[in-house]
């Protein structure tokens, strides 16, 4: 991989044009360069001491984890696997969500970010507990292909494909989003047993 040369992250990211073939691709290195390996949950403490401002952890995917997010302070938790990019076999978002919103047991706002591509998928994450929805690559697409007017057509089509799978629901207001909406594949194994 090859990194575009952005005005808006020069002094951020080198953009060496030589291609070390060794030392794995150039993605390889900028993640193995970016990524502390001592972070901790330590460090959500010192990020609260020198700021007033709200904390949400992203990536978080199991139970142990929004728990300890939530002990450690944080403000709210994010759902979310990274697009799966660094870990083959990531838990989607949509099949981790419930067992996080579960696991914080309304003591922090839960919202999720990956896998959201149309207003069903808003739907469904709002129905297992999501308290907001994060989208990001169908976004960054519309902006791709159209600029600022692409950006905001995405986002007008997902809220219309929302209100109608709300209106196809019986849910009026987005607060009328429940569980029972939607049927899990642990709810159908759960059917069988």
């Amino acid at each position: 991989m090859i990194a575009p040369r952005l005005a808006n992250l020069e002094g951020l990211m080198s953009f060496d044009d030589d291609l070390d073939s060794e030392g794995g691709s150039k993605l390889e290195r900028f993640a193995s360069q970016t990524l502390d390996p001592s972070l901790s949950w330590k460090d959500v403490e010192w990020l609260k001491s020198i700021t007033t401002l709200p904390i949400l952890l992203k990536g978080i995917v199991t139970a142990e984890d929004a728990r300890r997010a939530v002990e450690a302070g944080a403000a709210g938790v994010i759902v979310s696997n990274h697009g799966a990019r660094q870990l083959e076999y990531a838990p989607p978002t949509i099949s981790a969500l419930e067992e996080v919103v579960k696991a914080v047991g309304g003591a922090v706002p839960v919202l999720v970010d990956g896998g959201v591509r149309r207003g069903s998928d808003v739907f469904k994450a709002l129905a297992l507990g999501a308290r907001a929805v994060m989208v990001g690559r169908p976004v960054l697409y519309g902006l791709a292909a159209r600029g600022e007017a692409g950006a905001r057509h995405v986002i007008e089509m997902l809220n219309k494909e929302l209100e109608l799978v709300m209106a196809l629901c019986g849910c009026p207001t987005v607060g009328e989003i429940t569980r029972a909406h939607v049927r899990t594949q642990g709810d159908r194994i759960r059917a069988l047993l």
